[in-house]
């Protein structure tokens, strides 16, 4: 995975962790473990010992350079990785203000806001994961799209009620990010959704 300064699009590996890490280091590390095995391939034909010292040395040389080529970028991505760790960090610590100090004060996450409030009030635990898919980089635009799961409790001995989707968290920002839009299947304001799914069907007019 490479950045660079200007405008860029940086696809970020998936992990199963909670607070799903970005690390620049492993994304570097796979970036040339890819590289060492083309360059295998295209120099070293026989299992000659010195080719395969010379291919150690590239490799080495290549990951070290990697590294630390973009040190401006690999922070701002730690960055990212922190502001979307916060974000699920306090909506599962049922968390208002620091669930607030994540975005900005625009009107439709004022309504995300509200629809993560009600569920503060209703569910006495929420279990939130983020798998991140994919992160694209435009400028100081970002778009992260993760695969979320989650189990809300409306008591400590209740079996919960589990749900998993698919989310674009929009952020904004070099230094400090900030969310500045959603869109897709959020796991925010699972209240709002588990009402419409107990509502009864309308009834049929009688003819």
């Amino acid at each position: 995975m490479q950045a660079h300064s200007g405008d860029a699009a940086l696809h970020a590996f998936g992990t199963d962790t909670p607070g799903a890490s970005l690390d620049p280091v492993f994304a570097a590390f796979l970036y040339c473990t890819s590289m060492f095995q083309k360059k295998a391939r295209a120099i070293c034909s026989s299992s000659s010992f010195v080719g395969w010292l010379v291919l150690l040395a590239i490799f080495v040389g290549a990951c070290s350079s990697k590294v630390v080529q973009y040190p401006a970028d690999h922070e701002r991505i730690r960055r990212i990785d922190r502001a979307i760790e916060s974000l699920r960090d306090a909506y599962q610590q049922k968390n208002r203000s620091g669930f607030q100090s994540v975005m900005l004060p625009l009107d439709q996450l004022e309504h995300l806001q509200r629809e993560a409030e009600a569920d503060f009030d209703i569910f006495h635990t929420i279990s939130l994961e983020f798998k991140v898919e994919r992160i694209m980089i435009e400028g100081d635009d970002i778009d992260v799209y993760v695969h979320w799961q989650g189990v809300w409790k409306k008591a400590a001995d209740d079996v919960g009620m589990g749900q998993r989707g698919h989310a674009r968290l929009q952020w904004v920002g070099t230094h400090s990010i900030l969310l500045r839009g959603v869109q897709g299947d959020l796991p925010f304001g699972m209240k709002t959704r588990q009402t419409l799914s107990e509502a009864p069907p309308p009834q049929a007019k009688p003819q």
